[in-house]
């Protein structure tokens, strides 16, 4: 809960202001993205886990077809419930994980910058008005494929294959 805040315009001489409360509650984006489509998968939680992070693997997979006949390559970061001892992988899926320290290499992270932007500057007084308002963000951005697309289909990311 705590606010997110950038730069706003304010007249000479005025500071701007933008309220806010420090709490320490948690909501979770999770998305999946094709960087050379704009597809997504977005999903909102209120923890992260190992065992979390299989079942999400599982319906990810499940959604997006994922099987003998569409596999798909997940490039992740290091986090410590995406590590690989034990992790259970569905068929049709292929993990890869980035060097550590190298956010700039996953086009995930330049999402959060649009999933924020309903919440930029404002006081939200609860978490569930909080994940109402990032929920409806997720799904407005899924329904927007170009724009997504513009922000993380990088010069060096590879094209889709056909086939």
């Amino acid at each position: 809960m705590k606010p997110v805040l950038r730069r706003v315009w304010a007249p000479v001489g005025e500071r701007p202001t933008a309220p806010g409360h420090h709490r320490f509650e948690w909501l979770y984006v999770t998305v999946f993205v094709a960087p050379a489509t704009g597809e997504t998968f977005w999903y909102v939680s209120n923890g992260v886990s190992k065992p979390f992070f299989e079942r999400l693997l599982a319906l990810f997979a499940k959604e997006a077809g994922a099987g003998s006949g569409r596999t798909i390559v997940l490039e992740l970061d290091n986090a410590g419930w995406h590590g690989e001892p034990n992790l259970r992988v569905p068929d049709g899926i292929r993990l890869v994980y980035l060097p550590p320290y190298t956010p700039e290499l996953q086009p995930a992270e330049t999402l959060w910058t649009l999933v924020d932007e309903p919440v930029v500057n404002k006081h939200i007084p609860d978490l569930a008005t909080l994940e109402d308002i990032i929920a409806q963000r997720c799904v407005d951005l899924a329904g927007d494929p170009d724009r997504i697309r513009s922000q993380t289909c990088f010069h060096w990311w590879p094209k889709t294959a056909s086939s």
